[in-house]
């Protein structure tokens, strides 16, 4: 466009040399020296005027030229004033948040499944990252230290009463008796136990040996037998009487028993001390870093290993919560009123809050800007246009100047 603005100046001139030389020989070659004189004044006009704005014409310092660099930060203010005003200004933001039903288009996207699958690949992508960053040694020591120093806090003694009291909550443990018991009378029916039962109780009566007619003979397995029979009866029988009975002298003691190591395991200081004994040595312990170790890399390898993938289970977990969510909010109108009713809530108090900071950022980066890059992205965007108000001036000059003329010979004629 400048070679072609260029050419039109080139071609007047040399049509105004033409018509010049030419003008003894005809009165007509006057009207087009005329044309040619005022299309050269035109198009140098409109030149001078379009490289004002950017450059100082021929590098001359002229006065009230290079204007976009020697007011850039009066520009950049006041391009910053117009967007705030006309676009940033809280009446247009709230009329345009309300007409756009924030929950009902994301609810809408969201239910497209290609939609719902790029944003499992995209959390995906941004999980895979922050998974492979867990594998730095200092990221490794950070969760060691962090572990084991929420350890330190544990009151082990304490923690177990607690959960003791929650165990014993609506008479739970006596559920888990019940269970422990009925165990027990399945092992006590067993054939091997009962003859590990009888084998012990005979070592008990090896005693009971005499001799008849000169031939040893023995009833401590006779007995040993006979007594393992009686202890699997009663201590079966036993169990069957408590299992009925929930009112049971034995569940009594039992509830007295896990009431006493409560009390102790929470306010005992002797229980307290030991509690704090223990967790000492299991944190001293180099096994126990150890498996820290081992179970946060094995957790680490699971978790690079499903996400590398391509049938990924949190990936396609992922995919399926969030068309979940947009299944859930479209056909839930109360959520979405109130989703948006949140947005519009919100949306003032950010808008007054960070205008100005919207303002002051526009202000700066054009006021930063470096003028070449600034001259020359805005003559790439706008440059055709001005170079066509030189074309144009060249023209209208041109016709201008015929008007005149022949104005100008009608008079004197």
């Amino acid at each position: 466009m400048k070679a072609l603005a260029l050419g039109l100046l080139l071609l007047a001139a040399a049509l105004y040399a033409l018509a010049t030389y030419l003008l003894p020989s005809h009165p007509g070659w006057g009207y087009l020296a005329a044309f040619a004189e005022a299309a050269m004044v035109g198009a140098i006009a409109d030149w001078f005027a379009v490289t004002a704005l950017f450059r100082h014409p021929l590098g001359l310092p002229i006065p009230h030229t290079a204007i976009i660099p020697r007011k850039q930060a009066r520009l950049g203010r006041n391009l910053a004033d117009f967007i705030c005003t006309h676009f940033l200004a809280t009446p247009q933001v709230m009329a345009k948040l309300e007409a756009f039903d924030a929950a009902g288009r994301l609810a809408g996207w969201l239910r497209q499944p290609a939609h719902a699958e790029a944003v499992g690949r995209q959390l995906v992508g941004v999980a895979r990252y922050g998974i492979g960053a867990l594998r730095d040694e200092r990221v490794r020591q950070f969760i060691q230290r962090t572990a084991t120093a929420k350890l330190r806090e544990v009151d082990l003694a304490c923690v177990g009463g607690q959960l003791l009291d929650m165990l014993t909550h609506q008479r739970r443990h006596q559920a888990m008796l019940d269970e422990v018991l009925a165990r027990l009378d399945e092992l006590l029916q067993d054939e091997a136990v009962q003859q590990r039962i009888a084998a012990g109780l005979s070592s008990e009566f090896s005693a009971l040996r005499f001799r008849l007619f000169g031939k040893d003979i023995g009833l401590d397995e006779k007995a040993g037998q006979w007594s393992a029979d009686k202890v699997v009866r009663r201590v079966s029988a036993l169990i069957g009487e408590i299992s009925r009975d929930s009112q049971h002298e034995l569940r009594g003691k039992f509830d007295t028993c896990v009431a006493g190591l409560i009390g102790k395991l929470k306010d005992d200081p002797d229980f307290r001390l030991k509690g704090e004994q223990i967790r000492e040595q299991l944190l001293a312990h180099p096994a126990l870093a150890g498996y820290l170790r081992r179970l946060w890399d094995d957790l680490v390898d699971w978790l690079q290993a499903d996400l590398a993938d391509a049938d990924s289970t949190i990936r396609r977990r992922l995919i399926r919560l969030c068309r979940h969510l947009g299944e859930a909010l479209a056909a839930d109108e109360s959520m979405r009123r109130w989703l948006n009713d949140q947005l519009l809530e919100v949306a003032p108090t950010l808008v007054e809050r960070h205008r100005e900071d919207i303002r002051r950022y526009i202000a700066e980066r054009v006021e930063k800007w470096n003028s070449d890059e600034l001259v020359a992205q805005l003559e790439r965007n706008v440059g055709k246009d001005l170079q066509f108000i030189r074309i144009n001036g060249t023209l209208v000059g041109g016709l201008v100047g015929l008007v005149l003329h022949a104005v100008t010979r009608l008079l004197a004629g």
